[in-house]
C-alpha cells in the first residue's frame, strides 16, 4: 500500500517537472551561469533546479538552509592493497538553521583511524555545470581530488586524478541514477547516488608526513543527500576483485516516508562491461541471513539472474554520520571486509565468482530487525 502511494505521487512529479524537461531538455544547459557559487550567498540560480534533478551526481542542496546534509564518498585503494582510504567532503546544516559547516572526513582502512575536519559554510562552494565542490583549499570531482589540510595533528596534502572512469548506466529521463524513480518521490529522509562504478587513480597524498601512491590503483564514488541517514542500514562495496572489470554495491534500509516505513534496496554488479542492477523498484528479491555477529549471507534474485554473497566484517572505524542535518551520529564502517560473490543467469549458467578482502561495509543501528525476506 505505501508502495503504491509513493507510486502515484512520483507520477504526479514526471507529469509537472518531467513534461518541462522533455520539451526543452538542455533547458539548464542553456543559461549563461557562473561555474563556481558560493553556498552562503544562496543565489537564485535559474534552472539548475531541472539541471540537478536529472543529474544526481550535481550537488543538491543549493537552496537548503536547515536540516540538510550532502556528502561524497571517495574510496581509493592502492595498487598493491597496502593504502586504503575513504574521503568524504560534504555540508551539514542542523534543524536550528544557524548551526552549519562544511567538512572532510577521512577513514584509514588499514588501521580503522577516522579524522573530522570542519570548515565554515563560508568555505564551501559548487560547480553549476558539473560535480565539482570546493572546501576551502581543497577540490573534488568526478576527475580529481586535491587536498591541503595543514592540520597540526592529522596534515594531509596531495592530488589524485581519476580516469578510465565507468559511470553509472541509466535508463534514461525517468531513471538517472541508482534510485530509479524513486528519485523523483518527495519527503524522502535519505537519498542515494553512484558517480563512479569504478575508475583508475594517479596520484599520491602525503598523510602525516608518510607519502602513499595510489597510481594504477582503483577508486570509487557514490553520494548521498537529505536529512538524516536511515535509523539502520546495511551497506557493502567494492571493486577490488580478482577479475578487474568488477565492481559491487548493495544497501539494505529501513526507509520511512510520510509517517510509515518500508524496508527497500538497491545496487549493482558490474563485470565485464555489463550492469546487473538490482532494487526493490525492479520487482527483485533479496533474503538476509545473519550467521553469527560479523558474518551474514544475502542472496539476490531477479528475472534474470541470481547473487550470492557470503559477507564478513573486520576492523572497523566511526564516522560521524547526519541526524537532521547535523553530524551528530557515530557509525561503525569497516573498509577491510571481506565478500565472496557468485552470479548466475536464469538457466544456472554461472556468471561471476570472485572474493576480496578489500571491501566497505556498514551494518549500522538495528539491522537485526531489517526483515529477513525483501520483496
Amino acid at each position: 500500500m505505501l508502495r503504491r502511494k509513493i507510486q502515484k505521487y512520483a507520477i504526479r512529479f514526471f507529469l509537472v517537472f518531467g513534461l518541462i524537461y522533455l520539451i526543452n531538455p538542455h533547458l539548464g544547459i542553456a543559461q549563461n551561469l557562473p561555474d563556481e557559487q558560493r553556498f552562503s550567498d544562496h543565489k537564485f540560480l535559474p534552472a539548475y533546479g531541472f539541471k540537478k534533478l536529472f543529474n544526481t551526481n550535481l550537488f543538491q542542496g543549493n537552496r537548503r538552509k536547515s536540516t540538510y546534509f550532502e556528502g561524497w564518498y571517495f574510496k581509493m585503494v592502492s595498487k598493491n592493497g597496502s593504502s586504503i582510504f575513504s574521503v568524504i567532503p560534504g555540508i551539514s546544516l542542523a534543524k536550528d538553521g544557524k548551526t552549519q559547516h562544511a567538512f572532510i572526513q577521512v577513514i584509514n582502512g588499514v588501521n580503522a583511524t577516522t579524522t573530522y575536519y570542519s570548515f565554515p559554510i563560508e568555505q564551501f562552494s559548487f560547480s553549476t555545470q558539473k560535480f565539482a565542490v570546493r572546501i576551502g583549499a581543497n577540490y573534488f570531482s568526478s576527475d580529481s581530488i586535491s587536498l591541503a589540510i595543514p592540520d597540526s595533528v592529522y596534515p594531509i596534502f596531495g592530488v589524485v586524478k581519476m580516469k578510465n572512469t565507468v559511470k553509472y548506466t541509466h535508463g534514461g529521463v525517468w531513471n538517472p541514477g541508482i534510485m530509479g524513480w524513486y528519485r523523483f518521490v518527495p519527503f524522502m529522509e535519505c537519498y542515494h547516488g553512484v558517480v563512479s562504478l569504478s575508475h583508475q587513480l594517479e596520484g599520491a597524498l602525503t598523510i602525516q608526513n608518510q607519502v602513499h601512491e595510489f597510481s594504477n590503483g582503483k577508486g570509487y564514488i557514490e553520494k548521498d543527500w537529505g536529512s538524516s541517514m536511515p535509523s539502520s542500514w546495511i551497506w557493502m562495496q567494492s571493486n577490488n576483485f580478482s577479475d578487474t572489470s568488477s565492481s559491487f554495491m548493495l544497501s539494505v534500509a529501513n526507509i520511512p516516508w510520510l509517517g510509515k516505513s518500508f524496508t527497500g534496496f538497491l545496487g549493482f554488479f558490474h563485470h565485464q562491461q555489463k550492469n546487473y542492477n538490482f532494487a526493490t523498484y525492479r520487482s527483485s528479491r533479496l533474503k538476509l541471513e545473519f550467521l553469527d555477529s560479523t558474518r551474514l549471507a544475502i542472496h539476490i534474485k531477479d528475472r534474470k539472474h541470481r547473487i550470492q554473497l557470503e559477507v564478513k566484517s573486520n576492523t572497523k572505524g566511526l564516522l560521524n554520520a547526519p541526524v537532521q542535518g547535523a553530524m551528530d551520529r557515530r557509525i561503525p564502517e569497516s573498509i577491510d571486509a571481506e565478500i565472496k560473490l557468485r552470479v548466475w543467469d536464469k538457466k544456472g549458467n554461472l556468471i561471476a565468482k570472485d572474493s576480496t578482502q578489500i571491501a566497505g561495509l556498514e551494518m549500522v543501528g538495528d539491522y537485526f530487525s531489517l526483515p529477513a525476506r525483501i520483496k
